[in-house]
């Protein structure tokens, strides 16, 4: 009997999807602990061990693989408890990383604050040395003011250093020299070099990369040495893997030197478990929307695979590496309602987090969040809670939403907890807005994948309001992203800059860089045990019409690159240009420019399938146990609705709402708008009724 485990440690809860090939799958969810990470893990595995009958060693021994969603880094920036950071930089642009792209975000808003740099001007340290754009050396670098910066980081107790050189993408000869220098005198000291990090033009993308590398690598080099002891010292001795924000997973040791690949690691794997639910009924492509207890993620599948972007802001920070184009926005179950100084209601960006936790968990928490509301409109059953592990108290939800929302706007707290559940459903839909209208695609045309443990209490009325007609909410939803985690092929993505119209660039030299990314790729995935017929890697240019400014990223066959066949590369570009924009320019001739080549390496792995389920031998009736009084939206009055049991729902159950569906770990809102049918894998289809 052998055990894989997605784990994805979330600002709430810890969730557990647990596969194995003799006893199909099941799932788990603890509270997270903020301030360690791997206790939670070890409590979460500690449960999931009592529950197979076993002791801990035991069952570890048993783990062949851990996948490991982790929120380290991202808590670090924005949070801004990063590791103290030295930068080393080219004589003349110190300022380049507060300075940024010298564009205001608010445009008129004078009393506007810049966002505060990662790394202090004492801290930022020029060097005298310069390369031309082609990478000749116009001045050799100082060494001896590259030692004198490294002993003023010394003598600041500087943990990390960045390193980063004007033009160093076309040759890194500098940047390895005041490297060399670095690891001579602050060995113990984490070390980033932009052109091992992002060896691509564009100054201010690489010198912000590079120090959020830094600043957030002690902090996950710290965590994966506290977790490997931990899983080492309960028994586990199979392969553990980090999901990366590019949809990938990776080694830790592979990781550690990225550690900015990692800063969406949660949310990362969700895509590839929603888009296995919806595949059974002929869609590739799906809207996934994942409500924790503290953000809520929204991302596009199209093809089978996620939607990726190149460049990303996480907090008013710039970031340069692929990572899944996922919309975030502060509404969880435990987003807090308060009223701002125009009197209106809101709901978050603050949540309760796990400590103190929402009211009703009695646990100290004072303030109204969206779990008060959602006990207060009915849809929770204080004594079925995370299986029953955890009674929520409704007169302290009742009393939080008396106190700080119905009392200030002279309503009941039943009519407040509907305000609220209105107000943040509305955020929430405006988050699937981000990543389809915005971007010309119409939502109406995907089926909306519903996910984490508070998103089936909302996902009809997100569907309403966005006239989606059809939703899923899959049998492991609550725990969706570490579900997808054990999707997840192995991939590591290489990037270098090759600036050049194509009509005139030379066939060797493209070709010469995507074979040696490619080397690297294999390489890496060799390290990581990956067979040779079990490895693919994709060519990506990073297309531009001559004088644009932003390019499109294209993918090439291997073969166009190999044959120099320039002429079916600029028709794949005009061809995206078309989709992403609505025109091409290809019928008047307009000129072609390369900037970056890319390799995105995988490394596939076997994936577990979602397991059917029984049919239906028993009317849909016998799998209701009682009816509770809950708020139906759509008739805006508290009715009497059936409670279904979960568990009890077979493959072919279908029924109308307004109905709620109690899971062990999620309840699901059939609102009265919406018709409920059970697939052969256990998810949960709902349709808009006509």
């Amino acid at each position: 009997m052998s055990y894989r485990i997605g784990i994805d440690v979330g600002g709430t809860f810890t969730d557990f999807f647990m596969w194995s090939k003799e006893e199909g799958v099941s799932t788990h969810k603890t509270l997270s602990t903020p301030d360690d990470p791997s206790v939670g893990v070890l409590e979460g595995l500690r449960q999931l061990a009592e529950a197979k009958g076993v002791n801990l060693p035991e069952f570890a021994s048993r783990v062949t693989a851990i996948v490991h969603g982790t929120t380290v880094t991202t808590n670090a920036t924005l949070t801004r408890k990063g590791a103290r950071t030295g930068l080393l930089t080219t004589d003349g642009v110190r300022d380049a990383l507060e300075m940024r792209r010298g564009i205001r975000e608010q445009q008129y808003n004078n009393r506007f604050l810049n966002a505060v740099p990662l790394v202090p001007r004492r801290r930022r340290k020029p060097v005298k040395g310069r390369l031309d754009c082609e990478g000749k050396e116009i001045e050799p670098l100082c060494t001896d003011g590259v030692r004198v910066a490294v002993e003023a980081f010394q003598r600041d107790g500087v943990e990390a250093v960045a390193i980063c050189f004007m033009n160093a993408f076309a040759n890194s000869t500098h940047e390895q020299q005041a490297a060399s220098i670095v690891r001579e005198m602050m060995p113990d000291t984490y070390l980033s070099v932009s052109t091992e990090v992002l060896p691509t033009i564009r100054f201010y993308n690489r010198i912000s990369t590079t120090v959020l590398n830094s600043y957030v690598g002690p902090i996950l080099n710290r965590y994966l040495e506290s977790l490997s002891a931990r899983l080492s010292e309960a028994g586990f001795r199979g392969v553990l893997l980090i999901m990366q924000s590019n949809g990938g997973v990776a080694l830790p040791d592979i990781t550690r030197s990225r550690p900015v690949a990692t800063l969406l690691s949660g949310p990362a794997g969700g895509p590839s478990a929603a888009v296995a639910y919806t595949r059974p009924h002929g869609d590739e492509d799906c809207i996934l929307v994942d409500m924790g207890g503290t953000s809520f993620d929204a991302s596009l599948v199209r093809s089978g695979a996620a939607a990726m972007t190149h460049e990303c802001e996480l907090d008013r920070l710039r970031v340069a590496v692929p990572m899944l184009d996922i919309a975030t926005i502060g509404a969880g179950g435990g987003s807090i309602g308060w009223i701002d100084e125009g009197g209106l209601l809101r709901m978050g960006p603050q949540s309760a987090g796990a400590k103190p936790g929402p009211a009703c968990y009695g646990r100290g928490g004072e303030l109204p969040t969206c779990t008060d509301a959602n006990v207060v409109l009915g849809y929770l059953d204080p004594n079925s809670f995370a299986g029953g592990s955890l009674r929520l108290d409704p007169d302290l939800a009742l009393e939080a939403i008396r106190k700080h929302v119905a009392g200030p706007l002279s309503l009941s707290p039943e009519e407040a907890a509907v305000g609220m559940y209105r107000v943040i459903n509305t955020n929430m839909a405006h988050g699937v807005r981000e990543i389809t209208v915005k971007r010309g695609l119409d939502p109406r045309e995907f089926p909306l994948v519903v996910a984490g443990g508070a998103g089936a209490l909302h996902g009809c009325m997100i569907a309403a309001e966005m006239e989606i007609p059809r939703l899923v909410v899959p049998p492991t939803a609550s725990v969706l992203c570490a579900t997808g985690m054990l999707m997840c092929d192995l991939r590591h993505d290489y990037v270098r800059t090759c600036v050049s119209r194509l009509k005139d660039l030379e066939p060797p030299r493209l070709l010469a860089l995507v074979r040696e990314m490619i080397e690297q790729g294999t390489a890496e995935l060799e390290r990581e045990g990956i067979a040779l017929d079990r490895m693919a890697h994709e060519v990506v240019l990073d297309l531009r019409y001559v004088k644009q400014y932003h390019e499109v990223a294209v993918t090439v066959p291997l073969q166009a690159v190999e044959t120099s066949n320039h002429a079916a590369v600029a028709d794949l570009f005009h061809g995206e240009h078309n989709r992403l924009y609505g025109y091409d320019l290809g019928a008047e001739g307009a000129g072609v420019e390369l900037i970056n080549a890319r390799v995105r390496s995988v490394g596939r792995v076997d994936r577990p399938t979602p397991p059917e389920i029984a049919r239906a031998g028993q009317p849909v009736d016998r799998a209701i146990k009682g009816t509770r009084r809950a708020w139906v939206p759509e008739h805006r009055v508290y009715s009497d609705v059936p409670v279904f049991a979960g568990e009890l729902l077979a493959s072919g159950h279908t029924f109308e709402g307004p109905a709620l569906v109690e899971r062990t770990d999620t309840t699901i809102v059939v609102t009265a708008g919406f018709t409920a049918r059970i697939d052969q894998h256990g998810s949960c289809l709902l349709t808009a009724k006509d």
